[in-house]
């Protein structure tokens, strides 16, 4: 959450927020806090106003396996939502899915109810890598690796910064690869493909950023962040203060 959100909750006024961040009586991992927008989380870090612990509920983070049919939401009133697949014990109103994909894409899920997170990790100015493995319906070859490194064009115009593309298997009717982009074209992973002339059939997302698609969860399981993963988390919250 944000640093002043935070401290508004401990009943610290605006004017006393200020006045303590010009004399760097607030302190984050006992470094001053730069600003009260940063994003923090009490239990991955300490915070302190003036010697005193400021102490919240910590956020929760998940990493989801997500199926196929099931849409990125909040809430639909005629398709299923991934936050339908958390537990009661898990769930909280606040829960949200960092960075969506389409209905009929699988894989890697972060979810959280730390509100300014998937901004820091969504922003454009981050250029957080997307990996997807995908399968097609048509041949691959070394052209199609240079169009996608040299940025894929789509018919309206609209040019995709450099991406890389690997190849694991290429027939006539069939090949299977693996393309990481750093941006968030709506359908951009099937318009890149299908502007070197085939038709993604099966796409699923196997890392975001830092994170990698934990091989232990089916489809629909997911799992909180295990100790590594959250440091991760922490080292985001730390870059962007």
């Amino acid at each position: 959450m944000r640093l002043d959100t935070l401290l508004a909750q401990s009943s610290i006024s605006r004017k006393d927020m200020k006045q303590a961040l010009q004399r760097k009586a607030i302190l984050v991992d006992n470094i001053p806090a730069q600003r009260l927008s940063q994003n923090v989380d009490t239990g991955l870090q300490q915070i302190r106003l003036d010697n005193q612990i400021i102490v919240a509920p910590a956020h929760k983070y998940f990493m989801l396996n997500k199926p196929r049919g099931w849409v990125s939401a909040n809430s639909d009133t005629n398709k299923k939502t991934v936050l339908e697949l958390i537990s009661p014990k898990d769930f909280n109103e606040k829960l949200y899915c960092i960075g969506r994909l389409d209905r009929d894409t699988a894989g890697l899920l972060l979810i959280t109810d730390n509100g300014p997170l998937g901004f820091q990790l969504l922003h454009p100015q981050y250029h957080v890598n997307k990996t997807y493995y995908v399968e097609v319906n048509g041949f691959l070859d070394e052209q199609a690796i240079f169009e996608f490194q040299k940025g894929v064009r789509f018919l309206d115009g609209t040019l995709c910064k450099p991406a890389q593309l690997r190849i694991h298997s290429a027939t006539f009717d069939f090949s299977s690869a693996s393309v990481t982009i750093s941006e968030g074209k709506f359908h951009q992973v099937k318009k890149m493909f299908l502007s070197v002339g085939v038709k993604v059939t099966y796409l699923k997302r196997t890392q975001f950023g830092e994170f990698h698609l934990d091989n232990s969860l089916q489809e629909g399981q997911y799992r909180p962040l295990n100790p590594e993963e959250l440091k991760k988390i922490k080292n985001y919250l730390e870059k962007n203060r």
